[in-house]
């Protein structure tokens, strides 16, 4: 493949809320968010259709605070709103670095964003919009990762692009095993089967069920978004 041709043509990029971080321990870090956006702007004016799905555990993690007494539902509710914030924030970067954006959320907010529509979403694809699609699935116990692969299903996409903080899936945590061995290439029933923490079971079989790769790959690496367009990126291919 050559290194100017892109490996896929429409891919959803899954990006944590604490990759949004950088070095800082919560909310927004504006160089790094401006960083990611600079690069999706980039692929998305070399004719790569770009949707992303962020998380917002930089703000809020409803999981975290079910623990402290407020009902899991709830909280997941919250850390939707969350997600909302980080999609907004992207949005504007992205239109900063000359590409166009439009932020759709699975929960009703117009004053804010337009309410998600596949057929809406679609329509803005083509027309060479950026699509950043926000509140997850729109429901509770469903993470941000499942609506990576749900979204990515509903667009066509032809990869999912997890942007994680180490450049793909290890036998286990590198950070506190260093014996630990990074896979190339992992099937999608490896992955469940060893419960490979990267991505839920529901996200791994959405993608297996509608044979979507997923790349697993460092965000903190600069470059690293068209690089694993383009095919040569280091990382994991989940699939197959």
């Amino acid at each position: 493949m050559s290194m100017t041709t892109p490996l896929y043509r429409r891919v959803l990029v899954k990006i944590s809320g604490e990759a949004l971080m950088g070095g800082a321990g919560f909310g927004l870090d504006p160089a790094t968010v401006d960083r990611i956006a600079e690069e999706v702007a980039g692929l998305r004016n070399e004719g790569v259709e770009v949707a992303l799905v962020v998380g917002g555990g930089n703000i809020f993690r409803g999981v975290q605070v079910a623990a402290s007494g407020i009902d899991r539902a709830t909280g997941d509710y919250m850390g939707m709103l969350a997600t909302v914030m980080n999609a907004l924030a992207l949005g504007a970067s992205i239109e900063r670095f000359g590409a166009t954006a439009r932020v759709m959320s699975a929960l009703e907010m117009p004053a804010v964003c337009e309410t998600f529509s596949r057929p809406k979403a679609l329509r803005h694809f083509e027309r060479g919009h950026v699509m950043i699609f926000a509140a997850g699935t729109g429901n509770p116990f469903f993470t941000t990762d499942t609506a990576a692969a749900l979204r990515a299903a509903e667009m066509g996409c032809d990869a999912l692009l997890k942007a994680t903080n180490v450049d793909g899936v290890y036998t286990a945590d590198p950070k506190k095993d260093p014996t630990a061995v990074r896979y190339d290439r992992v099937s999608y029933d490896e992955a469940i089967a060893r419960d490979l923490k990267v991505m839920d079971a529901a996200a791994f079989a959405l993608a297996r069920e509608n044979r979507i790769p997923v790349i697993v790959f460092s965000i903190h690496e600069p470059g690293s978004i068209k690089a694993t367009v383009m095919g040569n990126g280091r990382g994991t291919l989940v699939g197959g």
